[in-house]
């Protein structure tokens, strides 16, 4: 595997479990792999859970690791090409990649949408310039669109706690203060069109997400119709997909929260985030603190699948 920005990169779905199974029950087995290799971990935006997981992935795996905050640790890079930098950025991407390169064997990179251009963000500029020009295995992190570590740890989630072979798996949309990317919801969408789940995307009119992402999905615009009978309820909020309004915020209605009452509509459901979450704006406290809250298994599951990926890419060294 020489990239990983897509659940069509991880090739077929029963064998990436599986694999992930494998890393789960055996982590430390091969330290062999990353032996004298080197990850380098490259980050335009913040991060708690994906820096500490992934690092913790690559140590599983006897590898060293160094870690770089674009906006604290190195000089502004510039990205777009033709720019007379006369600015505030000193360096150009195009220099740094293959230096940075220089120092590593798999490059990790972290990048979200900007919502200045929805073509730059769902062209994915800058991780595609990684893939083009460092010469090295490149996997996403998260970027401008798509979010493939996080889904695959949520598949593996959802495969280990699901109670029937085709679960009612139901993304909510939900109510948050501030403009936030595409990217969690559209790679949720885009994984769990892989599969064979009962799949229902519930938000207001306007949150549409891009249709090559929301795919197969039933799109239900009256949360209780989507609630009923779910297995898996996966709160997100999400931005305004569709032109003129891409990178705005549309509602902020609270009757969109996941509340018990909303959670009482289903099949004794699981809930689900991705982490950070804003308590009783997305989720109310009862409903994360329940019984049937995986957040914190479903975090834990990122250790995996960065493990996973980054297994395979050491394979191809």
């Amino acid at each position: 595997m020489n990239k990983f920005t897509c659940v069509q990169d991880i090739g077929p779905l029963d064998i990436a479990l599986a694999n992930a199974m494998d890393v789960k029950v055996n982590p430390y087995r091969d330290q062999d792999l990353g032996k004298n290799k080197t990850l380098l971990m490259i980050f335009f935006n913040s991060s708690l859970r994906t820096r500490l997981s992934t690092q913790k992935a690559a140590m599983n795996l006897g590898m060293n690791v160094i870690v770089l905050d674009v906006n604290q640790g190195a000089w502004k890079l510039e990205t777009e090409r033709g720019v007379i930098m006369d600015g505030d950025k000193p360096e150009h991407i195009l220099e740094a990649i293959p230096v940075m390169a220089s120092y590593c064997d798999i490059i990790g990179v972290r990048s979200f949408a900007r919502f200045e251009s929805k073509e730059a963000d769902y062209n994915e500029v800058i991780i595609n310039q990684f893939i083009q020009y460092s010469g090295k295995p490149v996997f996403s992190m998260e970027a401008a669109t798509r979010h493939p570590l996080q889904s695959f740890a949520d598949l593996i989630t959802i495969e280990e706690y699901k109670r029937v072979a085709r679960p009612k798996v139901v993304l909510t949309w939900a109510p948050h203060p501030m403009a936030l990317p595409q990217a969690v919801p559209n790679s949720f969408a885009e994984w769990m069109n892989e599969t064979d789940y009962e799949f229902v995307i519930t938000h207001p009119e306007g949150y549409e997400l891009a249709p090559q992402f929301s795919g197969k999905a039933k799109i239900e615009y009256d949360w209780r119709k989507a609630y009923e009978g779910a297995d898996f309820i996966y709160a997100k909020n999400w931005s305004a997909y569709n032109d003129p309004n891409y990178g705005k915020i549309l509602s902020k209605d609270r009757s969109w929260m996941v509340d018990s009452d909303k959670m009482k509509l289903t099949n004794d459901a699981f809930f689900m985030h991705c982490l950070p979450v804003r308590r009783n704006m997305i989720v109310s406290d009862e409903v994360i603190e329940s019984k049937n809250s995986i957040v914190i298994p479903e975090a834990a599951n990122r250790v995996v699948s960065a493990q996973t990926v980054i297994r395979e890419m050491l394979k191809s060294l």
